[in-house]
């Protein structure tokens, strides 16, 4: 009997071909689920495709940024980490690709992590010639503060993020207080947040800090102004990153790179087709932000917003699977 079970065995083998082999190589895994709104729909959206496209039995795994990249590289685990900001952790980075720990697999994010001064998109309409921090500087009568209109306000962050130091120190080092402009402390990331939404209200300008992607600029179109000076790395780690250094001097803000890492036990054993997939698979900043703006107001979870996106994005994810895959997945939803 076990002859003839090892026979049929073999004929459906055959008769499956690589997906069938692939989706038995695949097994289970672990996809952390970092604690900011794209890395949640981007973890439930490979949790999604890998399950019903590939047959893995894929659970999601709650992690932060340094403690998820930091087991990966020393313990090869959790799997899959399907939105690395790397450029946090460089050197542990580097040493468990160097010790065969994981692997470094396309980028999700490939306009990758853009932080910045912004304008709201009418005004930059209305004001083609404002383009850059110089450009606007010229113009504090455009940007009046709410408390004192004889100045110009740039608003910032709140006090503990990264972002306000750098906005702070470029805030010196474009010389804007010279020009006329205020720094404006939003206290919370909900006043950030509110000055932005308020001057949306208003059609008013406004100019300050803000990233991509995310949900507020999927709902309030912005555009980064660039600095019309090149990336100083240098000055960059030297003063402008450093609160309490009194001299930084002008420098472009570097894009943070974003990629996929992947456990190498896992790429070994998890088949090229699921390889190809986390490779292939990737979506604009304008993309997500415009479903996270989606999710925000639907007050949807992660799950929900992956399914969202697979129900309305039909043209864009079936690109990154095979045929197989995508007849699966159809069927799922």
């Amino acid at each position: 009997m076990k002859y003839l079970l090892a026979s049929t065995c073999l004929m459906l083998g055959a008769l499956g071909g690589a997906s069938v082999a692939s989706a038995a190589e695949c097994g289970s895994l672990t996809i952390a689920s970092m604690n900011w709104q794209s890395a949640e729909v981007l973890s439930n959206l490979d949790k999604i495709i890998l399950n019903e496209g590939y047959g893995c039995e894929a659970e999601i795994t709650i992690g932060d940024t340094v403690p998820t990249i930091t087991s990966m590289a020393e313990k090869g685990e959790p799997d899959i980490a399907p939105e690395a900001w790397i450029d946090l952790l460089p050197d542990v980075v580097k040493k468990g690709t160097e010790e065969g720990r994981i692997i470094k697999v396309g980028s999700p994010l490939p306009d990758g992590g853009v932080q910045g001064w912004w304008i709201p998109k009418y005004f930059a309409d209305a004001h083609p010639d404002i383009k850059t921090i110089p450009d606007m500087l010229k113009h504090p009568e455009l940007f009046p503060d709410p408390e004192d209109p004889s100045k110009g306000a740039i608003f910032n962050g709140p006090q503990g993020w990264g972002g306000t130091v750098v906005t702070s120190q470029l805030y010196k080092a474009f010389d804007a207080e010279k020009a006329g402009f205020k720094l404006v402390d939003t206290g919370s990331a909900a006043g950030l947040d509110g000055s932005i939404a308020k001057a949306y209200e208003g059609k008013k300008a406004w100019v300050g800090y803000y990233w991509a992607p995310t949900a507020l600029i999927g709902k309030y179109p912005m555009v980064k102004l660039e600095y019309g000076v090149a990336e100083d790395a240098a000055e960059w780690k030297r003063c402008i990153t450093v609160a309490d250094c009194p001299d930084p001097k002008p420098s472009a803000w570097p894009v943070d790179t974003i990629v996929t890492l992947v456990a190498k036990p896992f790429s070994e054993k998890a088949g090229p087709e699921v390889m190809d997939y986390l490779n292939k698979r990737s979506w604009s900043n304008d993309t997500v932000s415009k479903l996270m703006a989606w999710m925000t107001d639907n007050q949807a979870s992660g799950e929900e917003g992956a399914k969202h996106f697979l129900e309305e994005n039909e043209d864009v994810w079936t690109k990154w699977v095979t045929p197989e895959a995508a007849e699966k997945i159809k069927a799922a939803l």
